[in-house]
């Protein structure tokens, strides 16, 4: 079966379609309007083997925030999507990756529990038209719509560019090799490995105001809940949808 997914997200802010295909080639095309921020999603394509289009209209006369946010949402609810079941997943995976004087850690776990640590700092405040914080939003709405852990760290570095474009790629070569399937638990359809046995899925509701997380499909508790504008708008379902994982 083919691990593609395609996600359409249209808000006041940005309108955009992306499509990926976990087993791609590394083919890429991309029009975010933000040149810079097209090259790090070309070199996440290329080097993690993914084929990725992105079409994006987004506010840019304002900045880049809600382009680059809103596409990391769309990018973390394909690769969800694209997983599937998740059947005979690798689940892990992890990257050590140097780029001249820079060096970059990122780690990743596909077994359906969202954390997010990052841990990278910037001499300047832009870097080729995009903003370098954004590289944190960006990789936060990845890992929470994806329900991935996600610890991305630069080690050291002293230029802004290799430091963030080792992060896309060291991001890139960890996610491909968490997504690979492991061809014997493939053959009988093995679960996810974990101690506690296969993961229920994850629930998300609104209540409150507050995003709510849950591995029930009853009644939501606060296991997990963040306030954040960014993670609020993911989770799009209701109270009265109580069953629905977060699409």
């Amino acid at each position: 079966m083919a691990r593609t997914a395609t996600v359409t997200r249209n808000t006041r802010e940005t309108q955009l379609t992306l499509t990926i295909d976990l087993d791609g080639t590394g083919r890429a095309d991309l029009h975010t309007g933000i040149g810079f921020f097209d090259h790090m999603l070309d070199g996440f394509a290329r080097h993690g083997l993914f084929d990725v289009s992105v079409t994006c209209r987004g506010d840019l006369d304002v900045d880049c925030h809600h382009t680059i946010e809103d596409i990391g949402i769309a990018l973390g609810t394909a690769i969800k999507e694209a997983l599937g079941d998740k059947a005979g997943l690798v689940r892990y995976g992890s990257c050590m990756l140097p780029m001249d004087e820079t060096l970059a850690l990122c780690a990743v776990d596909l077994g359906g529990r969202p954390y997010f640590v990052y841990d990278a700092s910037f001499a300047g405040q832009s870097c080729g038209g995009m903003d370098t914080q954004m590289a944190r939003e960006f990789f936060y709405a990845v890992s929470y719509s994806a329900m991935m852990n996600l610890h991305l760290k630069v080690l050291y570095g002293e230029n802004d560019h290799h430091k963030l474009e080792a992060m896309f790629k060291a991001f890139a070569k960890a996610l491909d090799a968490a997504t690979r399937r492991d061809a014997r638990r493939r053959e009988r359809r093995a679960p996810i490995e974990s101690a506690r046995g296969r993961f229920p899925p994850w629930t998300a509701y609104t209540l409150g105001g507050k995003a709510v997380c849950t591995r029930t499909s009853s009644t939501p508790s606060a296991l997990w809940s963040a306030t954040t504008p960014s993670w609020a708008r993911l989770c799009s379902v209701s109270w009265a949808a109580s069953g629905r994982t977060l699409s």
